[in-house]
């Protein structure tokens, strides 16, 4: 029996709205999966998505607050959305999931379904830094997190038309990439609390594609799949 952990992006779930054609072929993907390889469990931990960083902003705007102000605040608003969408991806699941929606990380049981659905904790923490802290609770080695990017780049491709795409990467290079401050709503392929954490456990990240489904397929198969390693 192997548990794996996936940081399902919200923006991949709800760029806006609940992207239903995507949920639906994810939830049949990790069906046949789990029906294949009996035994297996998955974790699931939902990001906040369009309508968190609608609801920040909207906060912001109202409250007249700089995007690095008042960080608590906008954070509290960001998980909210994380557990909206946790709780709707957990429903389709059905009796796969047969717990409640993980809100606090460092307090999750053992499970006895095949699918496990997390949502954000804490300020100051994403649901990335949830998806290692569970990985460690669950003795799960990788964590496979899926977003609207297919790998990282040397630098922000938007921005720099030299940036170029990278197959692996070591946790020290990645780290000077990314930083070590978390902002609510920063957009980074993982988090910098996130990457600090799993250096320090030796996890294995693989950032890929989500709106992928046969690459996600291919990924927790353990068959070649388009993607960057972080190790």
């Amino acid at each position: 029996m192997s548990t794996k952990v996936l940081s399902v992006g919200g923006s991949i779930v709800a760029p806006e709205f609940p992207d239903v054609d995507f949920v639906t072929r994810f939830v049949a993907m990790t069906k046949t999966y789990l029906a294949a390889h009996r035994g297996d469990r998955l974790i699931l931990v939902v990001g906040g998505g369009g309508p968190a960083r609608i609801y920040q902003k909207a906060f912001r705007d109202v409250a007249g607050v700089a995007p690095d102000g008042d960080t608590d605040a906008a954070d509290w608003i960001g998980i909210m959305a994380t557990r909206l969408n946790a709780q709707f991806v957990k429903a389709c699941f059905g009796d796969l999931c047969k717990e409640a929606v993980v809100t606090d990380p460092t307090a999750a049981k053992d499970f006895t379904g095949s699918v496990l659905v997390a949502a954000g904790w804490k300020p100051g923490f994403s649901t990335d830094n949830d998806a290692v802290l569970l990985a460690e609770k669950f003795s799960a080695d990788t964590v496979v997190n899926l977003s609207n990017i297919e790998k990282v780049y040397t630098d922000d491709p938007r921005k720099n038309p030299d940036a170029k795409p990278l197959d692996t990467i070591s946790w020290q290079d990645f780290r000077k990439m990314v930083g070590d401050e978390w902002m609510p709503g920063k957009n980074c392929p993982f988090d910098p609390i996130a990457s600090k954490k799993a250096a320090e456990l030796g996890l294995t990240v693989i950032c890929a594609g989500g709106k992928n489904i046969e690459n996600t397929k291919a990924i927790l198969e353990g068959k070649d799949y388009i993607g960057t390693t972080i190790r």
